[in-house]
C-alpha cells in the first residue's frame, strides 16, 4: 500500500469518526499517523545521512560581542568552544 493510499484512508476513518471525549485519544492517535505519513511523503527515508558532500568554508570577518544566558550545566561553554 503506497503512502497516499494510506493517508487517503486515515482521513477518511477521520472523516467517519464521530468527535467527542470517548473518541478523542483515538482521533489524536490518527492524527500523529498521519503527520508521521506526511511527513515522510516530503522527506523519504535516505541512506546514512550527510555522507561525502561538498561543503562550504565561511569567513569570519568583523567584531561582534554576544552573550549566552541559561541555566546551569546546560553546555553554554561547550557551545561557544565549539563554535570558535
Amino acid at each position: 500500500m503506497s503512502l497516499l493510499a494510506k493517508i487517503a484512508e486515515i482521513e477518511s476513518e477521520m472523516a467517519r469518526t464521530q468527535k467527542n471525549k470517548a473518541t478523542a485519544h483515538h482521533l489524536g492517535l490518527l492524527k500523529a499517523r498521519l503527520a508521521k505519513l506526511r511527513r515522510e511523503l516530503i522527506t523519504p527515508k535516505g541512506g546514512s545521512g550527510g555522507g561525502a558532500g561538498e561543503g562550504f568554508d565561511v569567513a569570519k570577518t568583523g567584531d561582534a560581542r554576544i552573550g549566552f544566558v541559561g541555566f546551569p550545566s546546560v553546555g553554554k561553554s561547550t557551545l561557544l568552544s565549539n563554535l570558535a
